[in-house]
């Protein structure tokens, strides 16, 4: 791939992330970042794993899950075109304390632990990235944990339809019912009636293993209080992480 596409794909045209990255941080990264199409399911590692790669998502999005005894998996966290995953390994080796896995099928760059941490090491101003985006990170964490325990199923539904469209670009959603079951620790029939409820309404349309977002206003009533407080602009920036 010519080198002027490349920077497109991986700079302006996709990840936020590395779009806010300085030309000299970045001119640390682009020789070794790789670009790759993941279909949904792929895991990047499983929890206690080395980190070994740093995903960057364009079009796709990955979730961050912790499965309990039983097998049962709930979403702690979500990361598209704004983020990455396995970012913390830019300040030295370190394992997922998640299952981190492809929930929605996409374009990617990725780099490996060793070459990243090498480019940290010479760049303050990536260093810096890195603690504040992480810092965004937790935050969320923090507000999915209250979220999952106080906010009603269809509430929780709604705020992530909203995150998904807004960290994938797009208003058509590539989901299955099992996995928006396991994302928001509830049944398939729950989600199969939620869903139901809301095309009733004419505000999404549902079909197999699809959602497509048709009135977004309407959506975000829906949506509990949660979908604002980690809304990229006004988590990002209350962290002073410029995206």
């Amino acid at each position: 791939m010519p080198r002027s596409e490349r920077e497109s794909l991986t700079r302006s045209a996709g990840n936020r992330l590395l779009a806010a990255l300085s030309d000299d941080a970045f001119v640390l990264l682009e020789p070794d970042l790789r670009q790759l199409t993941l279909p949904q399911g792929v895991v990047c590692y499983g929890a206690g794993d080395p980190i070994d790669q740093v995903y960057f998502p364009h079009t796709g999005m990955i979730s961050q899950l912790i499965t309990t005894g039983d097998g049962d998996m709930v979403e702690t966290s979500s990361i598209g075109r704004e983020g990455a995953v396995g970012l913390q390994c830019g300040l030295g080796p370190r394992l997922s304390f998640t299952r981190t896995m492809v929930q929605i099928p996409g374009k990617f760059s990725a780099i490996s632990a060793a070459r990243f941490e090498h480019a940290a090491s010479l760049s303050a101003a990536l260093r810096d990235q890195i603690m504040r985006y992480t810092e965004t990170v937790w935050a969320e964490a923090q507000q999915n944990a209250a979220c999952n325990a106080i906010h009603d199923g269809s509430s929780r539904l709604c705020r992530w339809l909203l995150q998904c469209a807004d960290r994938t670009g797009s208003e058509q959603l590539l989901l299955t019912q099992e996995f928006l079951a396991e994302m928001l620790g509830v049944r398939r029939t729950t989600v199969t009636l939620l869903a139901q409820e809301l095309q009733k309404r004419g505000i999404v349309r549902y079909s197999r293993g699809r959602i497509t977002i048709l009135d977004r206003p309407a959506l975000e009533e829906c949506a509990c209080e949660c979908y604002e407080a980690v809304k990229l602009q006004n988590l990002s920036q209350r962290i002073g992480l410029r995206l």
